[in-house]
């Protein structure tokens, strides 16, 4: 229990960076229609689902390039 409390100030940062990230995730998947590979749907589930990675999935392999 101890090593939590010692490592918690280095977690709460990268939480909210993870938070934001699918945050700007979700946000860009619902205004845009274009996608380089699968669904709307698709993709919303794969960044709430896999919420630590999902979202730089998203940016690097499912944005679409014409926007």
């Amino acid at each position: 229990m101890n090593t939590l409390f010692e490592i918690l100030p280095l977690l709460i940062p990268l939480l909210l960076i993870d938070i934001a990230l699918a945050v700007a995730a979700v946000r860009h998947i619902l205004r845009h229609p274009h996608y380089r590979f699968g669904s709307r749907s698709i993709w919303l589930v794969i960044v709430v689902v896999l919420l630590l990675f999902g979202p730089i999935i998203y940016f690097v392999f499912g944005k679409g390039e014409n926007e």
